[in-house]
């Protein structure tokens, strides 16, 4: 569906172009209710399902590579720098880090067979989780937000870990952290690994 290229929603201009029918019926729900048309639009652009019915965003090229013919939904805009051949060879793509993460499932049967805990569940900004399998644990850490966090630590026992994966964008400025803390980006994943008593 593209999110392992960083695919985004189509920015639909239009009600008449919403083909969905739980759009469609939202849509019209919604507007005898009195809802603004505007209101209605960008619910239906930040949740519709016509989002992953746009097509694959493979190359630059006409309609993203995708067909030489005319596709369903018209492809996104955004596809000349978002699609599959311009993040084949970056290390930083979206793409690259799928990848990753892939890799990381098939190499560490903690990801797999590990005891999962849910740490911060309130937080708004941050979704933290540990796996434990025997001797390892891994710490989870994502910043789904747009904006810098700061996460505590659990048990003040990760400062010296090892990062398995992602970390800071030396390109950007680090987000604030003391110690005990760890500082994320907006939108960074990092994965962390401790040996632990059994």
């Amino acid at each position: 569906m593209g999110e392992e290229l960083g695919m985004t929603n189509y920015p639909f201009s239009s009600l008449d172009d919403v083909a969905d029918v739980e759009g469609v019926r939202y849509a019209e729900e919604a507007t005898a209710a009195g809802v603004e048309p505007e209101v209605i639009l960008a619910a239906v652009r930040a949740r519709g399902r016509d989002n992953a019915r746009t097509p694959m965003q493979w190359d630059d090229s006409p309609n993203a590579g995708f067909t030489a013919g005319a596709p369903w939904f018209p492809v996104n805009p955004n596809y000349r720098s978002i699609n599959a051949a311009s993040q084949i060879d970056d290390p930083d793509s979206v793409f690259n880090h799928y990848r990753a993460l892939i890799a990381l499932r098939h190499e560490e049967p903690t990801v797999v067979y590990g005891d999962f805990t849910m740490l911060l569940p309130d937080d708004p900004q941050v979704y933290a989780f540990t796996r434990r399998l025997e001797s390892t644990e891994l710490l989870v850490l994502v910043n789904v937000s747009g904006e810098p966090a700061v996460v505590e630590l659990p048990d003040g026992q990760w400062a010296d870990a090892e990062v398995v994966l992602g970390g800071p964008d030396p390109t950007l400025q680090p987000a604030p952290a003391q110690p005990g803390t760890i500082g994320l980006q907006p939108w960074e994943s990092r994965v962390l690994r401790r040996s632990v008593d059994g």
